[in-house]
């Protein structure tokens, strides 16, 4: 039985491992992959440490620490953990091949998720013109008129992944409220061929085999209008991916794991979370660090009273 096991390859899971390694903690980190949600970011420039990187090259930067640790934390990636559950002395972590891992304390750093787009279409044209990736997906634009529904960093990023292909970029925002950088709002709004549309609440995805054009409403007048687009690009927010975890931990009215801020302990005893998983105030891969490095420092201390 492993003393801890770390849940998740992102910055938090990592900066957990390598701080768990430092300490010496009997432990193992599971993970379907490094990096985590940033892992499709084009160009990534408020990592402290790196004027710009990548969301691929800081994977491998992370995993490439990690691993040479003086004395590293046993690692098993591609692992997709399907259930975690009590037993005596400890938890149980099942994953999708059917194996077991046991340990006395769990470290959650599983991040968060894309939230779908709930409307007419929002299903049905996923990946035939909706897209959840612009990293990936951009150059399928190119000489296309598209939308990017959201108006927070990750929509803002995703329009200037979308600058150098696509013909006419629309930035839909639900209210009047722009909360992305005003770095990025600034280059955005030099570009002749962006738009943005405060006030416009999404109603549904139009087309036949792929995406043709998506309707709103403009919540100031109650008008419904279309737009011609090609592909929409959805960046409306995350969710935290505790599905695995309810029912054993407590939860907040948002579904994040509600935890001390001092300890980064869960109600569960012998259960901590750290980043997107958590019940903080800010999600930032920073801040997700510090918290994981927290939690591990008191998980040593937790074992070393035991």
């Amino acid at each position: 039985m492993y003393d801890l096991i770390i849940i998740g390859g992102g910055p938090a899971g990592v900066a957990a491992g390598i701080y768990a390694s430092r300490k010496k903690i009997n432990a193992l980190l599971v993970t379907k992959f490094f990096g985590g949600e940033w892992i499709s970011s084009d160009k990534i420039e408020n990592f402290i440490g790196f004027k710009a990187i990548s969301g691929l090259d800081l994977a491998k930067t992370l995993e490439e620490q990690l691993r040479s640790q003086p004395e590293p934390i046993a690692v098993k990636d591609g692992i997709t953990v399907s259930s975690i559950k009590k037993i005596e002395g400890g938890f149980e972590v099942a994953d999708s091949g059917e194996n077991t891992y046991q340990a006395k304390n769990i470290l959650l750093a599983l991040g968060s998720g894309y939230k779908k787009l709930d409307v007419p279409g929002g299903k049905e044209f996923e990946g035939k013109g909706i897209f959840y990736c612009s990293t990936c997906d951009a150059p399928l634009m190119k000489g296309k008129n598209v939308a990017v529904i959201g108006a927070g960093n990750s929509g803002l990023e995703a329009a200037i992944d979308l600058l150098p292909y696509a013909s006419e970029i629309n930035i839909l925002q639900y209210n009047d409220v722009i909360k992305g950088d005003a770095i990025y709002q600034e280059k955005l709004k030099a570009d002749p061929k962006v738009k943005i549309i405060t006030n416009a609440v999404t109603k549904e995805v139009l087309g036949s085999d792929f995406v043709s054009g998506l309707k709103y409403t403009d919540a100031n007048t109650n008008e419904e209008k279309t737009l011609e687009v090609s592909g929409v690009f959805v960046e409306i927010g995350y969710k935290p991916n505790t599905d695995l975890i309810k029912g054993l931990v407590k939860l907040d009215e948002r579904g994040h794991i509600i935890v001390d801020h001092k300890t980064f302990q869960s109600s569960e005893k012998g259960i901590w979370a750290a980043g997107d998983m958590a019940d903080g105030l800010y999600n930032q891969f920073t801040t997700a660090m510090g918290d994981a490095v927290n939690a591990v420092l008191n998980i040593y201390e937790t074992l070393k009273v035991k």
